[in-house]
């Protein structure tokens, strides 16, 4: 019978040097490099630090103090049985800038990291300088086009899109089914979502190999499908009432959005719609063949976008 594998697997070895950070009552692994302002980077569903590789080189080498987290319950980090509320995660992100020894950061996050860094922004503002959202849209427009698009039968429903939150409401099953047969279903949920090139290339077999280690991490399914369980629930609860109403306001900061024009988890549409909670000027980078990972699917032009937007900021 194969066992559940060792969190440290996660350490990979890099240009980067690896810690335990105690913040928010809890220890939090990251992976760091360079020196200078900080930059906080956030994973997405299913994968832990390294889905950021490509970004802690470059931003190091620009000048920059590079960190990428595993948050909570995945990777080397802690995997408590509860704290998977956004009003818990933002105070993961807000007292891990503090616990760097850092008064501010940068906060670039993916997929639900980035539904973070926006939550972050909104709840700690004094603690952020400015948010990347890559293939993440403001969190009330994503709530907004799912409720909008529920019913609808054609393109750009959200609600379809994201089938996959609310499959996860089920117990337990979910997490039994992710990490089956060697977590398969990561590989095939990431290949859905990738832009074609990247899918079906050797760096996209060789990440997804990491992922799907990762994720059989003891604890770690269980706590990736708790994040989708309370972004669902909070919709009847009154803590989910509040935290909207907290959020219902200007992003205080300067705002970058990154998105794959081929994404079919986080539509473009929806990430257009972030508009409303954001400065007029904030910019949407959309990239032409990217789908859910631009971050690894064109490292270099997101890179370029990231050293141009923080060198301005």
């Amino acid at each position: 019978m194969r066992s559940d594998p060792d969190p440290s697997t996660v350490r990979v070895d890099g240009p980067w040097a690896h810690r335990d950070v105690h913040a928010n009552g809890i220890s939090l692994h990251v992976a760091e490099t360079g020196e200078g302002p900080l930059v906080l980077m956030l994973h997405g569903f299913g994968e832990f630090w390294w889905t950021w590789r490509h970004q802690l080189t470059a931003l190091s080498d620009a000048g920059y103090r590079a960190v990428a987290v595993d948050l909570r319950g995945y990777g080397d980090s802690d995997k408590p049985p509860r704290g998977y509320d956004a009003w818990t995660l933002a105070g993961d992100v807000g007292g891990l800038i503090k616990a760097l020894g850092e008064r501010k950061a940068h906060v670039i996050g993916h997929g639900w990291g980035g539904l973070l860094a926006w939550s972050a922004a909104a709840l700690h503002p004094r603690l952020v300088h400015s948010v990347v959202a890559v293939s993440a849209p403001h969190p009330l427009a994503l709530r907004r086009q799912i409720r909008r698009t529920a019913l609808r039968r054609k393109e750009n429903n959200q609600a379809r899109a994201i089938g996959t939150l609310f499959r996860a409401q089920i117990p337990m099953y979910p997490e039994r089914k992710l990490v089956r047969d060697d977590a398969i279903e990561l590989e095939q949920l990431m290949r859905l979502w990738a832009g074609r090139g990247w899918a079906d290339s050797t760096d996209f077999t060789a990440a997804v190999e990491r992922y799907k280690n990762a994720v059989q991490i003891r604890g770690v399914a269980f706590s990736a499908m708790e994040y989708y369980r309370w972004a669902v629930r909070a919709q009847i609860r009154s803590e989910g009432r509040r935290f909207a109403e907290a959020l219902d306001k200007p992003i205080p900061v300067p705002s970058l959005r990154i998105h794959g024009a081929r994404d079919p988890l986080m539509l473009v549409a929806t990430a257009r719609a972030s508009q409303r909670w954001l400065d007029p000027r904030a910019p949407l980078h959309v990239l032409a063949e990217a789908g859910h990972y631009p971050h690894e699917e064109a490292p270099d032009s997101v890179n370029k976008t990231l050293k141009s937007w923080l060198s301005n900021g």
